[in-house]
């Protein structure tokens, strides 16, 4: 299984059904124009969090609101139209009011935490499952969001036939995750891609 650089998921549909890759952790929104051969299946859900600097007015908080975050300025460098990222992120501005700024190129990690240490305004949304490295004196925070959890969910497009005998342990593996903390919000998107994956287990029994 190896990852396919491109931004648009059908673009990727297409190279799972041409056999170009094994397999690919994306979301079509609309299963229904997913290729006939490609199925997607639910893969994990990702918890959101707030990652800010120590100079920041929330640094001290150990849990916030999405209500505490409006009028806040989330940078989130680099969102692709035609992804499904930059639905998730239109959905979730939209829901609760929120100041997603995506201005600026994606420059790397490494850019945004060395932004975000040296701000007093700046935040930024990270995955509670997503690691990252940064130096000491950068005195970063990373804070749940509860009340609802904002959850992003993620998929696995695979063949419909022979897909790949490693993905099997894969998918056993983020079955066994501790379940989100609830209340919680995720996209229209997901229950769609959920009621496919049942679809796709109830038509193999």
């Amino acid at each position: 299984m190896v990852t396919l650089r491109v931004d648009d998921p059908h673009v990727v549909a297409a190279a799972v059904r041409a056999g170009e890759i094994d397999a690919s952790f994306r979301t079509v929104t609309d299963p229904a124009t997913l290729p006939p051969d490609v199925r997607m299946i639910h893969a994990f859900d990702s918890p959101l969090e707030l990652l800010v600097g120590p100079r920041h007015p929330l640094a001290a908080a150990r849990t916030v609101t999405p209500r505490q975050l409006r009028e806040r300025r989330i940078w989130v460098p680099g969102i692709v139209p035609r992804s499904e990222w930059a639905e998730f992120y239109d959905q979730l501005a939209a829901a609760f009011d929120l100041r997603i700024d995506a201005a600026g190129p994606n420059f790397g990690t490494e850019v945004l935490l060395d932004a975000l240490a040296d701000s007093a305004d700046v935040a930024t949304l990270v995955g509670s499952r997503d690691r990252y490295l940064w130096p000491a004196s950068h005195d970063l925070r990373r804070i749940p969001i509860v009340d609802p959890t904002l959850v992003y969910p993620l998929s696995l497009m695979l063949p419909e036939t022979d897909p790949h005998p490693g993905l099997r342990a894969i998918i056993e593996h983020f079955a066994s995750l501790t379940p989100i903390p609830e209340p919680a919000w995720l996209p229209s998107w997901a229950a769609a891609a959920r009621r496919s994956a049942d679809e796709i287990a109830d038509s193999r029994r």
